[in-house]
This record gives C-alpha cells, sequence and structure tokens, in this order.
C-alpha cells in the first residue's frame, strides 16, 4: 500500500508543479481538469501525509524502548506507541478505501425518473411518496430539486414523474436509488382491508455534458404542443411545451413545466443527454455483464432493490439484507442510515475486488 501511498502523493506535487507553469494556465480546458483533479487528491494527500507521521513516530517510539536509559522516558514512548498503533489501525482501514478508483459521475447532478408499475393508482400514490421522500432527502443535503415533467393522477399519485436534482455528491448518494421499489400497504380505495404489493420503478442518471455527448441537431425531432394541468388560460393558449425525438435511439422527452419554451426545451436537453448516455452506458454494461455482478446491485430498473412494509413499519433493502423499523423517518426524507450502509457495502465489495488483483 505505501507504494500506492507515494504515487498519489508524486501525482499531487506533479499537478502542483504544472499548475505553475504559466502556458498550462493560458489552455483553460486542462488548467481546468488539473485543478479539479488536485481537489480530489487533496485530501488524500493530507491524510498520507499524516499517516507518514504516524509512522515515523512509532519507529522512533520503538527505537527509545528499545534503546533508552531512562525508564521514565521509556514509559512515556510506551504510551504513545500504544496509543499511535491504535491510530494506525484506522488509517490501515480508510486508505484503502481512500485509494479506490473514484467514480468520475459522483460529483455530476442528476435526472430521477419515477414510474409507476405494478399495482396502478396504488402505484401511481406511491411513485409521488418516492418522489416527496426524494424531495425531502434533498432538501436536508441542501441541493436544488427541479421538476422536467409529470403525469398525475387524479387522486394525488403520479403515473410517472421526472426532476433534476443538483447539488454537491447528488450521483454519488442517490445512485444507489436505481431500481424497483415495492409497497405492501392497504390502499386507500380498498374497502376489505387487503394488504396489496404494488411496485414503482425508479431510475438515477447522472447528468451528461455536452461534452460527454455529441448529439447531432439533425437527429432530433422537436415538436411544440400546448401544456396541459395547472397553469389556467396561459396553459391552453400558448405552445410552449416541447418534445424532442432522438431518431436514431427512439427516445422521446418532453418538458411542459416552464411558461418558457425555450427553458422547457433546455430542460428537456438535460434530459435527453443523460438518457442517450445511460443507453450507451447499458449497452456497453450488457458486453461485460460479469462486471455487474460485483457492484452492490447492478442499478438496473428491472431489480427490486428496496420493499417498503406499512403494516410492519419496515424497510427493507435485499441487496445488503439490511431492515429498518422506521418506515415514516424515512419516507419523509431520512434515507442516511440506507445510504450510508449501501457505500459501506460498495466500498468493501470494491476493496475485496482490488485485493484479489493484487
Amino acid at each position: 500500500m505505501l507504494d500506492k501511498l507515494q504515487k498519489v502523493e508524486d501525482r499531487f506535487r506533479e499537478i502542483e508543479s504544472q499548475l505553475g507553469d504559466p502556458a498550462i494556465v493560458s489552455e483553460v480546458d486542462r488548467f481546468t481538469k488539473l485543478t479539479r483533479e488536485l481537489s480530489s487528491l487533496e485530501p488524500i494527500v493530507q491524510k498520507i501525509r499524516e499517516y507518514k507521521k504516524i509512522l515515523a513516530q512509532i519507529d522512533e517510539d520503538k527505537n527509545l524502548i528499545d534503546t533508552a536509559e531512562d525508564e521514565e522516558l521509556k514509559n512515556l514512548a510506551a504510551e504513545e506507541f500504544a496509543e499511535l498503533k491504535k491510530t494506525k489501525a484506522d488509517f490501515d482501514k480508510e486508505l484503502p478505501i481512500l485509494l479506490l478508483p473514484k467514480d468520475p459521475n459522483d460529483d455530476k447532478n442528476v435526472i430521477v425518473e419515477i414510474r409507476g408499475g405494478v399495482g396502478g393508482e396504488e402505484a401511481a400514490l406511491f411513485a409521488g411518496d418516492l418522489f416527496r421522500m426524494y424531495t425531502r432527502y434533498s432538501e436536508r443535503q441542501g441541493w436544488k430539486v427541479d421538476i422536467v415533467d409529470s403525469n398525475a393522477t387524479t387522486i394525488g399519485g403520479f403515473k410517472e414523474i421526472s426532476f433534476t436534482v443538483d447539488g454537491v455528491g447528488a450521483y454519488s448518494k442517490l445512485k444507489y436509488e436505481s431500481g424497483t421499489h415495492r409497497v405492501q400497504r392497504v390502499p386507500v380505495t380498498e374497502s376489505s382491508g387487503r394488504i396489496h404489493t404494488s411496485a414503482v420503478t425508479v431510475a438515477v442518471l447522472p447528468e451528461a455534458e455536452e461534452v460527454d455527448v455529441e448529439i447531432n441537431p439533425a437527429d432530433l425531432r422537436i415538436d411544440t404542443y400546448c401544456a396541459s394541468g395547472a397553469g389556467g388560460q396561459y396553459v391552453n393558449k400558448t405552445e410552449s411545451a416541447i418534445r424532442i425525438t432522438h431518431l436514431p435511439s427512439g427516445i422521446v422527452v418532453q418538458c411542459q413545466d416552464e411558461k418558457s419554451q425555450l427553458k422547457n426545451k433546455e430542460k428537456a436537453m438535460r434530459v435527453l443527454r443523460a438518457r442517450v448516455k445511460d443507453l450507451a452506458v447499458r449497452e456497453q454494461n450488457e458486453a461485460i455483464a460479469a462486471d455487474r455482478k460485483n457492484q452492490v446491485g447492478s442499478g438496473d430498473r428491472s431489480e427490486r432493490i428496496r420493499t417498503y412494509n406499512f403494516p410492519q413499519g419496515r424497510v427493507t433493502d435485499h441487496r445488503i439484507n439490511l431492515t429498518l423499523y422506521k418506515l415514516d423517518s424515512v419516507l419523509n426524507g431520512d434515507l442516511d442510515e440506507l445510504i450510508s450502509a449501501l457505500i459501506t457495502a460498495d466500498q468493501s465489495k470494491k476493496l475485496s475486488i482490488s485485493d484479489d488483483m493484487i
């Protein structure tokens, strides 16, 4: 591990040196890329330098214990040695995690798409519950949520809803939410009190920048139409809603949330880029399907990842066999315990893979 740590520190020094070169400063794209890399390495390098100081002090204390003639000095060195060994053990656990390759999408904003599946109106109601859950979780994180498009039902649910979440680390935490969410409860429309099981699918896509995905304008068909739903007379008179069809893939995105046609088009293009990139990634993953078995779930929207059982007040995440009896808190946006456990499980699997490759 020390060799790996040294390589990271060497790379950090190399970038620092490059950023001091006026020629590189004038190259905006390269300068920006190097600055981002330096920022991502800085907390790791701080830990590495702390670790090196601990190792040096351990050697010094060990030497004093072996050679010092003063008993008081020996005892002091022995006490410090014992404490430093504990600290070193903590670093030995933490540093391999810091050295894991970072998901390049982790810092990106996300597009979340929720669709009611099996269960009709009950599934649509639960889609609304999940939307509120993610909205409240995002508020706790200081992220901004913006609806792109929705298809509401008459009793307050959503057949489908898509929205953006903008904020630092949004994808790094929400990416674990992709999959099928199952709900078990007595529907409001059920008079006999029978428990029904319904399902909702969630897709979490990292927002693709224009440089990530090349979309030829000639491959797009853009239609405008009058928005429907809330908004009074305005929505019936102005063709502000946008529907964009990506002809090569058949992907269709629409947005009618804004009164401005331009803003609706901008939102729709954000979603379209993310979905085109997602399609390309999924096609690539199909060719290397074995790799997906090494992840905490594949993130595939057909995979059942979690069950919300109302009679028992529990939430069970099937990927890590974690059950929490705090359903109300979870639905109110308290996802920290679930997501932390998923991140830990993901890191553990990656560490085991890394160890197998050594």
